[in-house]
Parts: C-alpha cells; structure tokens; sequence
C-alpha cells in the first residue's frame, strides 16, 4: 500500500480518507482485498478511531463493506455505481465546459495547453499513475477557469466509482483516447463553440463503455457479477 505524506492541519481522519482513496483508486487495494484497521493505523501512525471513521466515510458512498467484528473489504466494482457517478460528471462538466467558451483567456489557454504536453509526455512515456493525476488536473483546470473550485472538490469526493474505471483503463487499454479527447474539448473551447465543447466532453466521459471488455477481460474478478 501507497502510504502518502500527511498534509499541515490535516486531521488524522482526513489523512485516513485520502491515503485509502488514493490506494482503492490505483489498485494497490484491489476490488475484494480486507483492510486491517490495525494495520493500517500503525501504518500510518494514527489511532484506530480516525481510521474507522474513515472506513465508515467510505462505507456511506459503498466503497467498501464495514463487517462488525470481522473487519472492512473493498467493494466490487458496481457498474450501476459507476454510470451514476459518470452521469453526475456528464451534467456538470458539460455545463462548465459551455462556461468555459465565455470565459478562456491567454493565460488559461496556456495552463490548458501546458498540461496537455505533459499528457502527451506521460502517454508516450506510458505512466498511468502521471496520466490519472494530469487527467483530474485538467478536469480541475476547467473549474476553476469556470469560478467553479468547490464543486470540483464535490464532485471528486464522490466519484471513486468512476475513478477506478477510469485507472484500470490507463494501465489496460492499448489504444487510449485521452489526450485527443482533451486536444478537442480545449480546442472547441478556444473556438468558443459551446455544442462541440459539450459533445466532446459527454463523449469524453462515455469511454468507459467503450473500454468496458477490455477491463472485464483483464480484471473480470474486480467486477460485481451482472
């Protein structure tokens, strides 16, 4: 298990929370795998009482299985999961996106287009890990140019259904459409073409189906039988 640096302030809750998410989300705790709460605490230095709040916290959104006396699991992936958490992106990012035609400027453009280089970089250079986290930072990027940070943070809370998909998809699928796919959004946003940029994003956001027998080929044990 990742086991992350703890941020000033943070309390151990919150450092609880974000070390188990980062690790369900790349995999280093797999779909079906227990979490110790022992473990865990030793681990990261704190008491078991942050880290069950956090087991809990995750319980609520169905991440993972709280087993009295038995102890925490990671759930399987539910695909109904991960089209609700894609459907409240879908209706988000293709409102910002619209925004985002009103309101690009040169120095935006340029934080978009230096992200994207390093996208590519990162896909040449195949590294998953580097792609996830440029991939939230553009998405991020596009928040904040629309005035839109806190819903950002909102929508990341909740959307770990969808975050594991779109991991498994950047280590398993051969032909990845994630960089073009942000070379069009931006492009259509610099055009101030608000349908294009709409449809680019929905589009964008609807891989996952695309790519869905590729990840059940390659990881049919994470998936939650039909």
């Amino acid at each position: 298990m990742r086991i992350l640096e703890r941020l000033p302030r943070e309390t151990g809750r919150e450092y609880a929370l974000r070390v188990l998410k980062d690790n369900i989300i790349h995999l280093d705790l797999v779909p079906g795998s227990m979490i110790s709460e022992n473990e865990l605490a030793a681990q990261l230095s704190l008491s078991r009482t942050p880290v069950r709040e956090a087991l809990i916290e995750l319980a609520k959104g169905k991440i993972v299985e709280v087993y009295p006396q038995r102890g925490s699991v990671v759930s399987l992936i539910d695909y109904n999961l991960v089209e609700e958490a894609r459907f409240m992106r879908n209706v988000l990012e293709c409102a910002v996106v619209q925004l985002n035609c009103e309101m690009i400027t040169p120095e935006w453009s340029a934080k978009l287009e230096e992200n994207i280089k390093l996208q590519e970089f990162y896909l040449e250079n195949r590294s998953p890990v580097k792609l996830l986290e440029l991939d939230n930072e553009f998405h991020q990027i596009l928040f904040d140019m629309a005035n839109k940070p806190q819903i950002y943070l909102l929508m990341e809370s909740i959307t770990i259904h969808f975050d594991r998909v779109r991991s498994m998809s950047l280590s398993t699928v051969k032909e990845l459409k994630l960089v073009s796919d942000h070379r069009a959004i931006v492009d259509a946003i610099k055009a101030g073409d608000k349908e294009t940029a709409k449809n680019e994003m929905e589009k964008h956001l609807s891989r996952y189906k695309i790519d869905e027998q590729a990840l059940r080929s390659e990881y049919n044990q994470y998936f939650k039988p039909e």
